[in-house]
C-alpha cells in the first residue's frame, strides 16, 4: 500500500509545497535530452512534477502511480492533459508499449522491499521499453548510511502553505534491519490550523551497487553507466540500463 504522504489526500495536497526544490530532477531532464528520447514512462510519478516537465518539452509521457491521492493532484495541474495518467503499480503498465525511456526518480526504486517484487518491476519496465531503450533510476548508496541523519533535530521544519496555514514536519527512524538493509521511518505532519497530526510511515530497501547491477543483469538489462547524483554527490547512484536490441 502507498505511504500516507502520497495517498492521504490532505498530505498529498501539500506534498509539493513541503518539497518545492525539485532540482534533483534536472539531471533526469538532461539525460532525456542526451538520449534524444521522445517517449517516457515515469514509474511512480507521484504528483506529476517530472512527467509535466517532460510533457512541456514535447515528450510523450505516461505517468504510473499507485497512490490515488497523488495522482488526483497531478491531474489537476496546468496542462495535465498532455500526460497519460495510470493509477496502479508496474503491473498496470499497458502491454505492447515501446517507449524510449522508463524512469524511477527519487526513492521509487527503493520501495521494493523483496527481491521478487524488485525483479518483477524490472521485468515490467523492460517489457515497456523498445529494443535499445533505457531504464534510468537512482538509489542511495548504503555505505553512506543516510538514515543516521534522519532525526527530528536535523529535519524538523515549518512551512507556511497558502490556504492551509503552517505545517511542521520532520523525519525520524523507527527501525533498522541488519546493517541498513531495511530502514523504516515515520514523518509526522502537524497542521497548526486545527492541531491535526498525520503520521506517514515508510520503509526503504538499501541495495549495494553490486546487488543492483546483478538484478539488472538477471532482468535482461545491460548496465551502461552508473553516475553520481549531482544533487547528492557521493550519496546516490544513478543507473542507466539498456534493453538489448535483440
Amino acid at each position: 500500500m502507498p505511504d500516507a504522504i502520497f495517498d492521504e489526500p490532505r498530505l498529498a495536497a501539500i506534498y509539493d509545497a513541503l518539497d518545492p526544490d525539485r532540482s534533483d530532477l534536472d539531471p533526469y531532464v538532461a539525460m532525456i535530452d542526451e538520449l534524444g528520447a521522445r517517449s517516457v514512462l515515469d514509474l511512480g510519478c507521484g504528483t506529476g512534477v517530472f512527467a509535466l516537465q517532460l510533457a512541456q518539452r514535447g515528450v510523450a509521457v505516461i505517468g504510473v502511480e499507485p497512490a490515488a491521492a497523488s495522482l488526483d493532484v497531478a491531474r489537476e495541474k496546468p496542462r495535465a492533459d498532455r500526460v497519460t495518467w495510470i493509477h496502479g503499480d508496474a503491473s498496470a503498465i499497458p502491454a505492447l508499449l515501446a517507449v524510449d525511456v522508463v524512469t524511477m526518480t527519487a526513492n521509487v526504486a527503493q520501495i521494493f522491499l523483496t527481491d521478487p517484487d524488485w525483479l518483477a518491476t524490472l521485468a515490467k519496465a523492460r517489457a515497456a521499453l523498445r529494443p535499445g531503450g533505457r531504464l534510468i533510476f537512482e538509489a542511495r548508496d548504503p555505505a553512506r548510511r543516510a538514515w543516521e541523519e534522519w532525526t527530528e533535530e536535523a529535519t524538523r521544519s515549518t512551512t507556511m502553505i497558502a490556504g492551509v496555514g503552517r505545517v511542521t514536519d520532520w523525519v525520524q527512524v523507527t527501525e533498522v534491519v541488519g546493517d541498513g538493509e531495511l530502514v523504516t521511518f515515520e514523518s509526522p505532519n502537524v497542521f497548526e490550523s486545527d492541531g491535526v497530526v498525520i503520521v506517514s510511515r515508510s520503509t526503504l530497501r538499501f541495495r549495494s551497487r553490486a546487488e543492483i547491477e546483478d538484478s539488472l543483469h538477471v532482468a535482461g538489462f545491460i548496465v551502461e553507466d552508473v553516475r553520481d547524483a549531482p544533487d547528492r554527490p557521493g550519496r546516490e547512484m544513478v543507473f542507466v540500463a539498456k534493453r538489448p536490441q535483440v
